[in-house]
């Protein structure tokens, strides 16, 4: 029986990301089911809005502050993190299967000795034990899981664990200064790729498929998400084709995506496409297939050749921002 939970949170650039108050929601949730405390934990040295994190029912997040924490570094954050959790006997760890969580996870776990289930989409409780549900076989079948062992780490896959409405909650911060970290390279700088959103956290996605016919009709898709401020999205037929970076991809083996606008251009709707984007809040698809599965969960459908509806949508879109 579990008796208390941690919540690793990520953040960047002292700004926490949206996938840390999904494992924040998830962790207090599981705790309450399991009768178990929950904390939260944050590495860096400034970071912004840390209470809101109480809005999700975590009541205490643990700051472990040091220069050298502001910017991510695998020996560091392990070193900080693993020795964080043998003091306060957190026997239960999740992080957010993220590019940081999908290598930090691992190596936490192999420090703290404990069973890891990786890029988890389902958790329920069975028997006062976490029961794990995960993709495998690049996301044709789902297993279940159930770790052994008095410790256990899960990596939770971002957009898929609604944290739902936040509460007026607030939690108390502590900030412990860490007086030295281990650090066997460390990150000068970093640079985001001007002028492109990260389909995992844009609020708005236009999405492109096999019915764009090539990579030199995805100028089609770039306009309409230009002028919507959106994010490019790609299917992953799209991607093995090496028409569109793997970065972009939306579904299951791709980045699952939860966004208040998905537009699917030339997407037929293969079912591992549509478990990374069906919770989407409105979907708009164009196909001139009828019968493509897309439309089975579109909000809004047209029926047609995306060569002539995007160029027609563009232009009305044009007109309505000079009017």
């Amino acid at each position: 029986m579990a008796n208390k939970i941690l919540a690793v949170l990520e953040q960047r650039d002292g700004k926490l990301k949206k996938v840390s108050f999904e494992v924040a929601k998830t962790a207090a949730d599981i705790a309450t089911e399991l009768g178990a405390t929950v904390e939260a934990v944050v590495l860096g040295n400034e970071i912004e809005n840390l209470e809101k994190v109480g809005n999700y029912g975590v009541k205490k997040v643990f700051q472990l502050k040091n220069t050298d924490l502001q910017n991510y570094s695998t020996s560091a954050y392990t070193q900080t993190l693993s020795n964080f959790i043998d003091e306060t006997g957190a026997d239960i760890i999740f992080f957010g299967n993220t590019a940081l969580g999908k290598d930090l996870a691992p190596h936490v776990a192999v420090k703290i000795n404990a069973g890891l289930g990786m890029d988890c989409t389902h958790l329920e409780i069975s028997g006062g034990e976490i029961i794990a549900t995960r993709p495998v076989y690049a996301g044709k079948a789902l297993v279940d899981i159930k770790l052994n062992g008095e410790k256990r780490v899960f990596t939770l896959r971002p957009n898929v664990f609604n944290p739902g409405e936040p509460s007026n909650e607030s939690a108390e911060v502590e900030a412990k200064e860490i007086p030295e970290v281990n650090l066997s390279s460390k990150v000068i700088e970093t640079k985001k790729s001007e002028g492109k959103l990260d389909v995992a956290e844009a609020s708005i996605i236009v999405s492109g498929g096999r019915g764009m016919k090539g990579p030199e009709h995805f100028h089609l898709v770039e306009e309409l998400a230009d002028l919507l401020g959106a994010a490019v999205g790609a299917s992953r037929a799209v991607v093995d084709a090496g028409w569109r970076p793997h970065s972009e991809q939306v579904g299951q083996t791709g980045k699952t995506v939860s966004p208040n606008l998905y537009i699917a251009l030339g997407i037929s709707g293969a079912i591992q496409h549509l478990a990374g984007m069906r919770s989407s809040k409105y979907i708009v698809a164009v196909n001139k297939d009828p019968d493509a599965p897309i439309f089975g969960v579109a909000d809004y459908g047209i029926t047609g050749d995306v060569f002539e509806v995007v160029p027609a949508m563009i232009e009305e879109i044009k007109k309505l921002k000079q009017g």
